[in-house]
This record gives structure tokens, C-alpha cells and sequence, in this order.
């Protein structure tokens, strides 16, 4: 059996002049005499202080970056600078190594495009091995917050055959051979043949089905991968991502506002506690490269400073129709610097809301009553029948975080909405059931896990806080 102490363990109980046994990756390698090891555990290293005397040559060798090893030695305080502990080495196992002269990784600052090619191999990096506990830490939080308040995890279908969007931008699942499908008489695909029975998707949202959980257990969440087929290569778009979706019954959009923004001051503050290293290494490492970009191009606050301006402010709440008078009053817009037209009645960009955030209220902003023309069939129209009880938490640097609403529960408001919106009735009369028996005010939103996870890390492009990104022409690993 192995035995090893992690390193995370070892730095907050160090037993000194003692003999411990680690094991990890060789971060760095220096005059054949101190190991830099990282075994994941932490965003620190252990030095190994390595007598090149006592160790076969062969051995040392093949000590070389990201090399595997496990090392027994005696843990000391440190008599060099940059560590409080170091081991003395006793024994060396090489147990992987990695010659230098075909590891695709050099001990090197490497470009994200390149290292994204690498999935392989990049977690085994200081930023992505951040960024990965980081999303580790995220995930257990927003089960710890519902758990602890008394939601139910429900697991809604991947495979679905509704659109909840409404976008039509999904994938098809289907076991029919497509280059020869079954088809009607009228010539088109024959689902009825298929698996099953009928055209079905991978899910966009798990929204529609958290429904039928809230109305029957009161408050449930969602927290499940979805998918959508948008051909965008931006740095904000993936194919396949997770999404947290809470629903609440007898509850409207005030308490939504309310729950979204202690859900994600909770969030940010169990990071800010439990893994002030990563952030803090991550925050330098931005800082480091944003020096050679132009004033105008870099983040508003260092990333540890934006994240306590979330969670030190009461967010500022709005109707959109408030906002878009606040930003066609701006300067920016009097001098013609917006890109895109500030309208009643078009959605807000991404330089609004961050005009609104950064500039405008220096605090995050939550948009509520948006026009009924932009937004989905089930948010609950408002009494002015122009606006529905909709709203968006925006946030400093990445724009909106969450999107969400009271849903409408008067059957004969959503019955109009679908049929004005060209929603099929007859393909959610399990949805219109909810309305007609035993239904009640509710109210849910969605939060992008990865999105999430972007800010707290303050990474550039979303690809780099999933494992395994899914995009267009990427379907790697």
C-alpha cells in the first residue's frame, strides 16, 4: 500500500525533524539540488533539497519538469528565502519521468491557445491547477448553500424533447442512420421510428422540469450539464456547459432577487476563505500580464479586489426601463462611444451593463421588468402588459451573471404568450397542467457554472475553466 501526506496537509501541521513521505510533480528543477513538488493538493510547493552525492546519477537524471516522484526525507525549517519548510531528502523514487527533449509542456510561461491544445497535460500548470480546485471549490459550495437551506437536488433530463429557450439552436439525438432515416409520406424524417418515438434533443436548460419539483417539494435546484449548438467561437461561448437552476413555489421576483444575490455573495466568499492562495496567486498572474496591454483593455480592479466589491455592496436594483435612461443621459453616449444603440425595447450589450456596474452605480446592478418582446414565453407578464417580471444580476468586467423571472402561473396569460411567441401548446400540456391544477406563484434563475467559475478566476476565455472544452470543430479527449 502506498503512503504518502499530501503537501496541503503537511504546510498547516508541519512536523518538524521528522522523517514524512511525499509524492508529486516536479514544478521546477534547480543546479541538481532543490525540487520545486506540487502534488495537487495546493497551489504551493515543497522544496526538496537533493544531495547529488548521495543518489545514483541514472536516478537524477530523470528528474526533469512535471517528472513524477515520491521522496522520504526529514522536514526542516527552510534556510533559504521564498519557503518557511524544505525536506532533506533520504530517499528518491522517480516513478514517471519526462524528458525534456519530448514533453510537450517546458518550464516556460505557455500561451492559453497552446495549453489548450495540451488538455492532457495542463492541469499539471500553476494557473490551471488553480483554476480547476477553484472550480472544485465552487461546485461543493452551491450544494453545501441549497443543502443547508433546505433545496432539493433534482436531476432534470439531459436527453429532452421540449426547448425551453426556445432558440432552437440544439443538439439532435437520434439512433436513426442518417444517411438513410425512415421517412413519412410527405418525405420528411420519420421520428416515430426512431429510439424514442418522437425528435429529441440534448437539453438546454433543466428550467421547465425544476418546475414540476417545485411545485410539488416547494424548492428545488438543478445543477446539470446542458448544451447548445450556437456556432460562436467568442471567448464567453461553450457548446457544453452546467448550469444551476433553482425554483422556488410561493415566491416572486422580489425573493428571487434576494436569493440570487445572497447565492452568489455566498460563492465568492466560501473562495475568498478557503482558497486565498489560488485566488491570490491567480490575481498576480493577471496583474503580471496585463501590464503590457493598454490602459483601456485591462480589468477595472485587481481579481481578489473585484470579488470583495461583490460581496462588500448591496446591489443596486433597477427596471430596465430605468437603465436605459441612465445610460442615454451617460456621457458615453452623448459622445457617441457606445458600439451598440441604447433603445427601449433591444436587449442590453455588454458595454452597457458594465457602464451601469462600473461606472454608472460602482456597485453590482440587478435589471428587473424587461420589455416582454425580448424575453421568454414563461416570465410573468407585469400589470402594464408591456414588461415581464424579469431580471439580470450584472457584474463588474464579465456583464450579466444570472438571468431569471416569476413565472408565469395564470394559465390563460401563458396559453396567449405561447401562441403569441409560436410555442406549440400541445408539446408542454404537461407544462400547462402545472397552471391548471394546483398551481401558485413561483419564481427561478439560471447561473452559468462556467461563467461562474471565469470571474472568481478571472480567467479570459471560458474554455480554460472546463476540463474539456466543447465548441465548434473542438470535440477533444
Amino acid at each position: 500500500m502506498i503512503t504518502r501526506t499530501e503537501i496541503a496537509d503537511l504546510l498547516k501541521k508541519p512536523t518538524l525533524n521528522e522523517d514524512v513521505t511525499v509524492m508529486g510533480w516536479v514544478r521546477a528543477w534547480r543546479s541538481n539540488r532543490f525540487i520545486a513538488l506540487n502534488d495537487g493538493s495546493t497551489a504551493g510547493t515543497l522544496q526538496i533539497v537533493v544531495d547529488d552525492s548521495a543518489f545514483p546519477e541514472e536516478t537524477l537524471k530523470q528528474i526533469g519538469f512535471h517528472a513524477s516522484v515520491g521522496v522520504t526525507g526529514t522536514l526542516v525549517e527552510s534556510q533559504g528565502k521564498g519557503q518557511d519548510y524544505e525536506i532533506i531528502a533520504k530517499e528518491l523514487t522517480v516513478f514517471g519521468a519526462a524528458d525534456p527533449n519530448e514533453y510537450p509542456l517546458q518550464p516556460k510561461r505557455q500561451t492559453m491557445e497552446y495549453l489548450r491544445e495540451q488538455g492532457q497535460f495542463r492541469m499539471r500548470t500553476n494557473t490551471f491547477s488553480s483554476v480547476f480546485r477553484l472550480r472544485h471549490a465552487l461546485a461543493f459550495a452551491v450544494n453545501q448553500y441549497f443543502h443547508e437551506r433546505g433545496y432539493y437536488y433534482l436531476h432534470t433530463p439531459i436527453v429532452t424533447g421540449n426547448d425551453a429557450e426556445g432558440a432552437g439552436e440544439m443538439f439532435r439525438v437520434t439512433t436513426l442512420d442518417p444517411a438513410t432515416p425512415p421517412l413519412t409520406e410527405d418525405g420528411t424524417v420519420d421520428f416515430n421510428e426512431d429510439f424514442f418515438g418522437k425528435a429529441t434533443n440534448l437539453t438546454v436548460s433543466g428550467q421547465l422540469q425544476a418546475e414540476i419539483g417545485a411545485l410539488a417539494l416547494g424548492k428545488v435546484y438543478t445543477f446539470g450539464p446542458t448544451f447548445r449548438a450556437e456556432n460562436s467561437n467568442t471567448s464567453r461561448h461553450l457548446a457544453e456547459f452546467w448550469m444551476i437552476e433553482p425554483e422556488i413555489a410561493f415566491a416572486d421576483i422580489d425573493n428571487n432577487m434576494d436569493l440570487a444575490e445572497d447565492f452568489l455573495k455566498y460563492l465568492i466568499n466560501f473562495c475568498l476563505y478557503n482558497y486565498a492562495d489560488d485566488l491570490e496567486f491567480l490575481d498576480q498572474r493577471i496583474q503580471q500580464a496585463e501590464k503590457q496591454l493598454p490602459a483601456a483593455q485591462r480589468r477595472p480592479m485587481p481579481l481578489v479586489e473585484m470579488l470583495r466589491f461583490v460581496v462588500e455592496n448591496d446591489f443596486a436594483r433597477i427596471t430596465y426601463t430605468e437603465a436605459v435612461d441612465i445610460l442615454r443621459r451617460s456621457k458615453p453616449y452623448k459622445k457617441g462611444k457606445f458600439e451598440f444603440p441604447v433603445e427601449w425595447g433591444v436587449d442590453l450589450s455588454a458595454e452597457h451593463e458594465r457602464y451601469l456596474v462600473e461606472k454608472h452605480f460602482k456597485k453590482p446592478v440587478i435589471v428587473r421588468d424587461y420589455p416582454k418582446t425580448i424575453k421568454a414565453f414563461y416570465m410573468r407578464v407585469n400589470d402594464d402588459d408591456n414588461t415581464v417580471a424579469a431580471m439580470d444580476i450584472l457584474f463588474p468586467y464579465i456583464g450579466e451573471m444570472v438571468g431569471g423571472s416569476q413565472r408565469e402561473e395564470r394559465l390563460d396569460v401563458l396559453m396567449q404568450r405561447m401562441t403569441d411567441m409560436d410555442v406549440h401548446h400541445d408539446e408542454l400540456d404537461w407544462y400547462l397542467q402545472l397552471r391548471k391544477f394546483g398551481g401558485c406563484p413561483h419564481a427561478g434563475f439560471g447561473l452559468g457554472f462556467e461563467r461562474m467559475v471565469q470571474f472568481i478566476t478571472g480567467m479570459g476565455n471560458i474554455r480554460d475553466v472546463i476540463p474539456f472544452p466543447r465548441a465548434p470543430r473542438l470535440a477533444d479527449f
